[in-house]
């Protein structure tokens, strides 16, 4: 069993987490916890000189924001929303935290991740822990 879980979440793909949060809840040793995570994508410096100040940081609220109200129903799970490349971060994520087991869900690979990759894949390469791949 496993003391720390990690549950990425692509907002991009909807916040439905029924079936990770289900398989993190039965791989969760006694005490142990879970962690919501969403990357929010960084904004490049030439893009970000034409937006409002705190821009960047009124996202990751509203992304935060939508995240909690979608857990609702799960007060056992905790949120949290960083900043930069998904799959690069979520590894960082789990080496700095003691992240013990990371439920990542992802999609049936197409022609295009066999060139480029995708974020599960890369995290299945390159996290120091166990990884637990939905599909």
């Amino acid at each position: 069993m496993y003391k720390n879980i990690l549950v990425p979440v692509a907002v991009d793909h909807g916040p439905d987490l029924g079936e990770a949060l289900a398989i993190a809840r039965a791989l969760r040793a006694e005490g142990g916890q879970i962690t919501a995570l969403t990357v929010a994508e960084a904004i490049p410096p030439y893009v970000a000189q034409y937006m409002p100040e705190g821009q960047e940081a009124a996202t990751r609220k509203a992304i935060h924001g939508d995240l909690v109200a979608a857990l609702q129903d799960a007060p056992d799970v905790e949120v949290r929303v960083v900043t930069g490349h998904a799959g690069i971060t979520i590894v960082e994520y789990a080496q700095r935290h003691g992240v013990d087991c990371i439920v990542i869900q992802s999609h049936r690979p197409g022609l295009q991740d066999y060139f480029l990759g995708s974020t599960a894949a890369r995290v299945v390469r390159h996290a120091p822990c166990a990884v637990h791949v939905l599909r």
